[in-house]
């Protein structure tokens, strides 16, 4: 589910269960909102909102810590492909083909990873470059060094290619990470209850309205963030692809 829908979605249930709870006062009878029934449920709804609190905090820790390990997965990338350039470059003429295409892998990757299209679709896992990037490898491994420094320049190149593919699958292996429908269900029918408590002992004047759609979206802003940090290269708050260009861009210099 998009997370702009998920976010609407959200705050369709918290601000419908405020509104719920606004129209349930004016038609429950007077002994269900005596000052011992609000206490009964004030109390109900306290430990709610802590579990709703202690839960949303974890997730969006865990969704900013995944989104983080993403990005600096990007960056190690970059750098590893950028000092592999450099290391064959270093090692000989012989390695020009190798170069070039470690140069049209990049390429591919940034296309299809952040298309210029905005219409085209995001792909991170591209499992038929596999065969590509582990060639580059191969290659690598065929060199027939004739010096020392050959020597150590293939074996740093080995290092960094395995590196890279190490990576590589690590990105792919996250992508699919999503939080579970069930989780959200649970977690929205636990702020909907909250906004209709809310709701039920609310005084009916537009100052409250306003505050309870506030809230609800501040909530539905919060699912809404976790979702996008749960997409890091698709959405609003994707992963920037600077570090690849950058490189890109230096490459075969």
């Amino acid at each position: 589910m998009p997370p702009i829908v998920a976010g609407l979605i959200v705050f369709a249930c918290t601000f419908g269960g405020a509104l719920l709870g606004i129209w349930l006062r004016g038609a429950l009878p007077g002994h269900h909102l005596s000052e011992d029934s609000k206490d009964v449920v004030k109390l109900g709804m306290g430990l709610i909102a802590t579990l709703t609190a202690l839960v949303l905090g974890l997730v969006t820790a865990s969704a900013k810590s995944a989104f983080d390990v993403q990005e600096e997965a990007v960056k190690h990338s970059a750098l590893n492909v950028l000092g592999l350039d450099r290391t064959l470059a270093r090692y000989g003429p012989e390695t020009k083909g190798i170069r070039e295409a470690l140069r049209k892998t990049l390429i591919f990757r940034i296309e299809a990873t952040w298309p210029e299209d905005a219409s085209q679709a995001v792909r991170v896992e591209t499992p038929e470059t596999t065969p590509t990037v582990e060639g580059i490898e191969d290659s690598i491994r065929n060199l027939s060094p004739q010096t020392d420094a050959q020597r150590a320049f293939q074996a740093r190149a080995l290092a960094a290619t395995s590196d890279l593919l190490d990576t590589r699958w690590s990105v792919f292996g996250s992508v699919s990470n999503a939080i579970p429908t069930p989780f959200l269900v649970i977690v929205v029918f636990w702020l909907a209850a909250l906004f209709w408590s809310f709701g039920l002992f609310a005084p009916r004047n537009p100052t409250v309205i306003a505050v309870l759609v506030l809230c609800a979206l501040s909530v539905a802003a919060s699912i809404f963030l976790i979702l996008e940090m749960e997409r890091p290269f698709d959405g609003i708050m994707k992963i920037s692809s600077e570090p690849l260009r950058y490189t890109l861009a230096h490459l075969g210099q």
